[in-house]
């Protein structure tokens, strides 16, 4: 499975910014953590963060024909960007939203992604593990999952 995962504006300044809200882990290493669990799961990852809207939405594009599965932490663009919604929208595969805060206890500023409506699902509030998280979830959603892992893990409930 290939999974791509893409981080928005500010990210890069993880560990620095604002750690009572985002805590202290920088973005290499939830990068590191990331590439550490797809190479456990057999899984391709590309991994990007850019300040630059335009730059995201040439990269959800491309992953229409580089990826399986899409992992977005939006950041700000979250409560703001129609021309990532639209190109989201395009991408056939699922997607799925991270956010390190729970943006749902946050301010009102904070509170409403608008890109929400085009995810399979929103992880918010677990920290830079929602990132395993999602991509758990991908890799689950795709019967992708290693088969050493118990099948609470791989299956989930039935």
């Amino acid at each position: 499975m290939r999974i791509m995962i893409l981080n928005g504006p500010n990210l890069n300044m993880l560990g620095i910014r604002e750690p009572h809200i985002y805590g202290s882990t920088t973005l290499d290493a939830i990068k590191a953590s990331c590439e550490e669990f797809a190479a456990f799961a057999g899984a391709e990852l590309a991994f990007h963060q850019s300040n630059h809207e335009g730059v995201l939405v040439d990269l959800i594009q491309s992953a229409r024909t580089s990826a399986d599965a899409l992992i977005i932490n939006p950041a700000a663009y979250s409560f703001t960007s129609i021309a990532m919604f639209d190109a989201m929208k395009i991408f056939e595969g699922p997607i799925y939203e991270v956010h390190i805060s729970n943006i749902h206890a946050r301010d009102e500023l904070h509170r409403h992604s608008k890109l929400s409506a085009a995810v399979k699902g929103v992880i918010a509030g677990l920290g830079p593990y929602g990132y395993i998280v999602a991509m758990q979830a991908a890799l689950q959603g795709a019967g992708q999952l290693p088969p050493s892992l118990p099948a609470a893990v791989r299956v989930g409930p039935k």
